[in-house]
């Protein structure tokens, strides 16, 4: 098959979930002998790939502003050559359903990966959560499929639209018996460091970390990876509510040093609070990390019985006291998150992608789809 992937930054993955999905699945497919085409924005100063991992990459230019980047890059994508006789494609992010009846317009079948509850997201303002609300109601009624990454997701299309989704996880790395040495420049000891990764935004409560640590009579030291690329404001609050305890190391791209960060921290901190399946979360869990994680439907369908919950800064400061009271009880506990995590497995997620793109290929899905319209639920509330 002949298969598009448009809406995010592309790969290599250097950014978030959806360019880790689609490293990991287009890449298999393309092992599978599909034809894989990626529309990347690549920034500026980094080198156009024409391929990577067997995936053909498109690179077409986006507007340098937060509201418009996606959606100016999808609306070139949906208009370009290469989508030309694509059989399924794939389209991430409910904010680009306006450019579905385009692609509907050239007889390609399309489904449309939701991601979570954007329009809870506090970088946005009235207008902006409006159009994301907006946008979910165009994705359900113009997808001839629905994807989503976790079964809050699924729950909230069924109860708010009344619309069948595809339950399709990512999937999460199992790493084993990971080197030191990376922890070292960082002046870190195994199993004597939280840590927190995350992308500086209100609804992944950095800040709230941050304070309960800080209201902690915790002795090892917080590492926080991450930045806030639209928000100096937000990361100044973060660096005001630090002590000398904690350390602040900014955007990380090693993932070599990533997963020694993980694997060897006392707890990971989770903080994310509107997505799916979140991949820091897979890829901590992966590693065998002890996680304390913000205590919403999403978190513990991944993280179940085998780590904590916080939804204040107090009831952080409480649970790090006790962890580090107690680090063999702490560590075990970690392992049972890593045992449990082959639920998520990478090649199984790019078969359920072959299969739902080959339903698309071969029109194998409903002709009516949902309305779109909204419905009394929990969510609404």
């Amino acid at each position: 098959m002949r298969i598009a992937l448009v809406g995010t930054r592309g790969v290599p993955a250097r950014y978030g979930g959806f360019e880790t999905a689609i490293e990991e699945i287009g890449a298999r497919l393309a092992d599978a002998g599909h034809h894989i085409t990626v529309f990347c924005r690549t920034p500026e100063g980094v080198e156009q790939l024409e391929a990577h991992k067997g995936m053909h990459l498109v690179h077409l230019p986006a507007l340098q502003k937060r509201s418009l980047e996606t959606l100016s890059h999808t609306a070139l994508s949906v208009v370009d050559s290469h989508l030309k006789g694509v059989d399924a494609a794939i389209v991430f992010n409910a904010a680009n359903a306006p450019f579905l009846p385009v692609i509907r317009a050239r007889r390609i079948p399309v489904a449309t990966h939701v991601d979570g509850l954007e329009w809870r997201r506090g970088k946005w303002s009235g207008t902006g959560q409006q159009y994301y609300r907006f946008s979910e109601q165009l994705a359900v009624r113009w997808s001839d499929a629905l994807i989503a990454d976790a079964q809050g997701i699924a729950d909230y299309y069924t109860e708010e639209f009344h619309a069948p989704t595809r339950l399709i996880a990512y999937g999460a790395p199992i790493l084993h018996d990971l080197p030191t040495a990376k922890l070292e420049p960082l002046g870190l000891e195994p199993q004597q460091f939280h840590l927190a990764v995350a992308r500086f935004e209100p609804e992944n409560h950095i800040l709230e970390i941050v304070q309960g640590y800080v209201a902690s009579k915790a002795k090892h030291p917080l590492v926080v990876v991450g930045s806030a690329p639209y928000s100096d404001e937000y990361t100044a609050r973060i660096t005001a509510a630090a002590d000398e305890r904690v350390k602040l190391l900014g955007g990380l791209w090693d993932q070599d040093q990533l997963d020694q960060l993980y694997a060897h921290s006392l707890t990971y901190l989770h903080g994310h609070s509107v997505g799916g399946t979140n991949p820091s979360l897979l890829r901590a869990g992966g590693a065998g990390a002890f996680t304390v994680a913000w205590d919403v439907d999403f978190n513990r369908e991944v993280v179940l019985g085998t780590g904590e919950y916080f939804s204040t800064p107090e009831q952080l400061a409480t649970i790090l006291e006790q962890v580090e009271g107690e680090p063999e009880r702490t560590r075990q506990r970690g392992l049972e998150l890593q045992a449990s995590m082959h639920r998520y497995d990478w090649d199984q997620v790019a078969r359920d992608y072959e299969t739902l793109c080959r339903d698309l290929a071969e029109r194998n899905y409903p002709n009516k789809r949902p309305s779109g319209r909204r419905h009394p639920s929990r969510w609404s509330r």
